[in-house]
């Protein structure tokens, strides 16, 4: 008997833990769909796949653009046919500095790809997932551990942050009638390009910098990958995965 089809779209797949939970889904047999600002980044996920290579399909994409969002998921269609799985993983953060001193750019930027690209991938997943047979899938959001506290002078990305969670239970409510589920994983301090500067130290909330510890980012794929195993019947809708003493619990 054939496997089932299972079909991944992952964002922000260039880099980091979106090319980590990219290529750990494509290790357990799903066909994934790599959306990114650059080509040659997605080229370089796809190379680092052992073999299958011919299951993974780069889309280069601007996740805040109504029309690149619309142009992504019809690649997806057309290659391959059906949706199972979206991960709202691409992010962006501001410049570390007091709120007064942001330009409305800044936040704009920051808004675009943090809160409205997961909107905009998720109305498109639903047209998808709502029209294929058999009906339904999952789509994930990576929160982030400032979905619940914010660092120092973090305004715009907590404030998107904290929104995903907003939007994450709206899609766990209105996808039920369709056998859409939505859950949320929070990820703290994982080891990528992202987060080299905590290896610095961080400002933390009482004025000092301080170094923070870091997991791998495998920790993080593997949850993924457990969230996207599970069937429709089932849902994680909240799963905090970070590096054990990370300053979070008591943070500020």
């Amino acid at each position: 008997m054939s496997t089932p089809l299972r079909v991944a779209l992952v964002t922000g797949a260039g880099s980091g833990i979106g090319r980590a939970c990219a290529l750990a889904l494509h290790a357990e047999g799903w066909h994934v769909a790599l959306a990114g600002r650059r080509a040659e980044a997605l080229q370089q996920t796809i190379d680092a796949a052992p073999s299958g290579r011919e299951r993974l399909l780069a889309v280069p994409s601007d996740v805040g653009d109504p029309a690149s969002v619309k142009a992504l998921f019809a690649a997806v269609a057309q290659r391959f046919g059906r949706l199972d799985l979206l991960f709202n993983n691409a992010g962006m953060g501001a410049p570390a500095v007091p709120i007064e001193a942001l330009s409305f750019e800044q936040w704009q930027a920051v808004v675009s790809v943090n809160l409205t690209g997961p909107f905009l991938c998720t109305q498109e997943a639903f047209r998808m997932m709502k029209a294929q047979s058999p009906q339904g899938g999952r789509i994930v959001n990576n929160g982030s551990i400032s979905a619940y506290a914010p660092r120092p002078l973090s305004a715009p990305y907590t404030s998107t942050k904290h929104a995903i969670t907003g939007l994450t239970r709206s899609t766990a409510l209105d996808g039920r009638p369709y056998r859409i589920a939505c859950g949320q994983l929070d990820i703290g301090n994982a080891a990528t390009e992202m987060t080299e500067r905590m290896t610095r130290g961080v400002l933390q909330a009482h004025g000092e910098t301080k170094v923070e510890p870091r997991m791998d980012v495998k920790h993080v794929a593997d949850a993924l990958v457990h969230m996207a195993s599970l069937p429709l019947e089932a849902n994680v809708l909240f799963m905090t995965v970070m590096a054990t003493d990370m300053p979070f619990v008591g943070r500020g």
